[in-house]
């Protein structure tokens, strides 16, 4: 599903190069119509709104939402394993998941990178990936009400991403059995601001979805 490759690349540092296919990643959101209509019209609003953000502004609000803590981690088994060797062995196992679908991952891009595992989402049928989103729905929807807490503008796509999941059919292979969300209170999120910054991995294009979505969606002559 290009969805999948669209809410990928708006998760990526928004360089210059990104904000240049925001129209073409709204039009692909559309004529697809994976999002319900109200998550739709909020993804598609923080794309306008990126659209008409001075870049410093725009990256600025990037690393304000991600890169300021681990409370709001792209990295999803940061929210489940934190630093132990556990998260070690929870990657590793994504990797191979990755491996056996046919995906190698970017070098030094680690594979519980939200934007890698949307990838990885949109190279599987619609109710397969559903089923895999719903394994970290509920660490994607933390996120997301963490995010509106602080009236981050990513906030929206978030939620938008927790939604289209496989309600009620979690898989316990990613979170395992016991592992609960970090507390999300007021004071507990003030706390997690207050922790060493989380540094992200540059290293692989952000334009590289947006650019498969564009070729796939150009009609074959």
């Amino acid at each position: 599903m290009l969805t999948f490759r669209v809410l990928s690349a708006l998760l990526r540092y928004p360089t210059p190069e990104l904000k240049v296919e925001l129209q073409l990643a709204k039009r692909i959101l559309r004529s697809e119509g994976i999002l319900t209509a109200s998550y739709l019209e909020s993804v598609c609003a923080l794309v306008e709104q990126l659209q008409a953000t001075p870049q410093l502004e725009a990256e600025s609000s990037y690393v304000d939402a991600f890169d300021r803590g681990r409370s709001t981690s792209l990295y999803l088994f940061e929210h489940i394993h934190g630093d132990s060797r556990d998260r070690g062995k929870a990657m590793l196992k994504l990797l191979m998941r990755y491996r056996a679908h046919g995906l190698e991952m970017s070098s030094g891009e680690l594979p519980d990178f939200l934007p890698a595992f949307l990838e990885f989402l949109s190279t599987r049928a619609p109710t397969e990936a559903r089923k895999h989103l719903s394994e970290v729905a509920d660490i994607i929807g933390l996120i997301g009400r963490r995010l509106r807490n602080r009236g981050a503008l990513y906030a929206p796509l978030l939620e938008a991403i927790a939604s289209l999941a496989v309600a009620g059919t979690r898989d316990q292979s990613l979170v395992t059995e016991g592992d609960q969300d970090r507390d999300d209170t007021p004071a507990a999120l003030d706390a997690a601001w207050e922790e060493a910054a989380v540094t992200f991995n540059g290293s692989a294009a952000p334009m590289d979805n947006l650019q498969v979505a564009r070729a796939l969606a150009e009609p074959k002559s």
